[in-house]
């Protein structure tokens, strides 16, 4: 039994729905009390000061996990609204003929907010689908001169792929473009370590592996851009001083909450917050360890219908499976012995956690194996 079980609200059956939604603290709801409740049942006062040390918290919190300042780190609702703000604040991005570089095996959110966000001259480049994403040599031969900005998932939620991030930021850098980094679905489950890699901009949410729900995403801007984004969607907690109330002055604050934008929420950021530190005190590298040697019992016992990568330099955290004429069938079974996995293109999608173990996947195997 994973010793770390006892620590979650887990229901009956076996939860391998990680990369969708991570399950919470049984600590959450106490946490949340003190942090959001109790500054209104202990003092007569406005609450926001104390509300403002969750938002700290939850920096400090981000600033552990990722090894980075936390003062370049900003709270964001969604990572679709993040990558707006951003790519909006880049004068870049704003001559005529820039060029943005995805692949069309992102998540399509990202690519609706590219397109809605960038100038009408600015062109979205894809790198075709059927391209090897984790190829480091495919993304170079993309990341041409002409490139000002390349948009990279750390990994591809639909096919269990992790990009050579380390080499993607090198091939960016060598041509003098900017890189997005999208740790959706890695963040807290693979060890990123900000400070080494120096990409440019990062944008993550906390709902999956970090298991602090919905609500709580964040923008990271290495600091060597801070001063000179220029967000136009801001508001009054983008201010250097939000309490000054000086309608004809206003000043980017400065640090990387200058893209903080109008009245904040603060609810889903002290769920968060608490999750997040709890991860990070595990560690990144003991998160990557416990997955994977999971991943491999599915790996040796079902290699024939793992359809993700076999290679752990290039796959995520989720193994995809694809039982062909059986996939229904394996399904059904699945749910009735209240397995929780799911299926989207490409397969069977299982994601064990720190609150798994192997007899949850034994049980999986031995389910599939009966089919």
């Amino acid at each position: 039994m994973s010793a770390f079980k006892d620590d979650f609200m887990l229901a009956p059956g076996s939860y391998l729905l990680n990369h969708s939604v991570g399950r919470p603290l049984k600590t959450a709801e106490q946490a949340f009390n003190q942090q959001f409740f109790a500054p209104w049942q202990t003092s007569g006062k406005e609450p926001w000061q104390d509300w403002l040390a969750v938002i700290e918290s939850f920096h400090q919190a981000l600033a552990q996990l990722f090894n980075a300042c936390a003062r370049e780190f900003c709270p964001q609702v969604n990572l679709s609204s993040a990558l707006t703000k951003l790519v909006m604040s880049l004068e870049r991005l704003e001559r005529p003929n820039a060029v943005v570089l995805m692949s069309e095996i992102d998540f399509p959110s990202m690519g609706f907010a590219l397109q809605k966000a960038l100038p009408d001259s600015c062109e979205l480049r894809f790198i075709a689908k059927d391209l090897d994403i984790t190829d480091a040599a495919v993304w170079q031969s993309y990341i041409t001169d002409d490139v000002d900005l390349a948009f990279v998932s750390h990994v591809y939620s639909n096919t269990g792929q992790q990009a050579p991030l380390a080499d993607i930021v090198a091939a960016a850098k060598s041509k003098q473009a900017l890189t997005v980094i999208d740790v959706a679905q890695s963040a807290g489950i693979i060890p990123i370590d900000l400070q080494q890699l120096q990409p440019d901009f990062l944008i993550g949410s906390s709902v999956k592996w970090l298991c602090g729900g919905p609500g709580a995403a964040y923008l990271w801007i290495n600091a060597a851009h801070i001063e000179h984004c220029q967000p136009k969607d801001v508001g009054w907690f983008s201010h250097e001083n939000p309490f000054e109330f000086d309608i004809h002055d206003f000043r980017y604050h400065a640090s990387a909450l200058k893209f903080w934008g109008g009245t904040p929420s603060i609810a889903p950021y002290a769920i968060a917050a608490h999750s997040i530190e709890y991860f990070a005190n595990i560690g990144s590298h003991h998160l990557r360890e416990h997955n994977q040697s999971l991943l491999n019992l599915l790996h040796d016992s079902l290699g024939d219908a793992v359809v993700s990568p076999k290679l752990e330099n290039k796959r995520s955290a989720t193994a995809i499976l694809d039982f062909g004429g059986k996939q229904q069938q394996v399904l059904t079974a699945l749910k009735r012995a209240k397995i929780s996995v799911d299926v989207r293109s490409q397969g069977i999608r299982v994601s064990p956690h720190i609150y798994n173990d192997i007899t949850d996947i034994n049980k999986l195997i031995k389910v599939v194996e009966s089919c």
